[in-house]
């Protein structure tokens, strides 16, 4: 299966996103290639600039404070449990955070917490679908794929008055 990617310079480094032959968002990790390729599976992944010029407008708007939610389309590969926790996660406003427990009861499953975690460690598109605003219940920020200090930084940015006035 062949798809399609790009990397691009972000105020946090680079930033690379993964699209199938549809043009739908099926990974993004900060990094190159290498880091990207962990986040999803293909035969052959192809340089394409173009077929992702939408994503990389939206992302660099982002990160310029115009632009709060995305519109590019998405396919991620999950479960339905791990799909319906990426759908909370995109349901959480800009700024704001929730803990594990609070995205459980959000979705119906008061005691999945753990999984919640999960599902939120195995979310292959960060910051589309905003990972980085859960925090553990005593309001550390917990782990990131790409690291705390990356983390602390989106939520930085998304609770700038510039940011939450876009």
């Amino acid at each position: 299966m062949r798809q399609f990617y790009d990397t691009f310079t972000t105020p946090l480094g680079d930033f690379s996103v993964a699209l199938n032959a549809a043009g739908s968002v099926i990974a993004t990790a900060f990094g190159g290639l290498p880091e990207l390729r962990e986040r999803f599976t293909a035969d052959e992944v192809v340089h394409d600039p173009k077929r992702a010029a939408d994503v990389r407008r939206e992302i660099t708007e982002y990160f310029v404070n115009q632009r709060r939610q995305f519109t590019v389309p998405l396919a991620a590969s999950g479960t339905p449990f791990q799909h319906s926790v990426w759908a909370a996660l995109r349901a959480i406003p800009p700024g704001e955070t929730r803990t594990y427990g609070e995205l459980a009861r959000e979705i119906g499953k008061p005691d999945a917490a753990r999984a919640v975690g999960r599902a939120n460690a195995t979310n292959p598109i960060c910051v589309i679908v905003p990972c980085h605003r859960v925090i553990g219940s005593d309001g550390s920020l917990t782990g990131f794929a790409f690291g705390e200090d990356i983390k602390q930084r989106l939520l930085e940015l998304e609770r700038t008055p510039a940011f939450r006035a876009a």
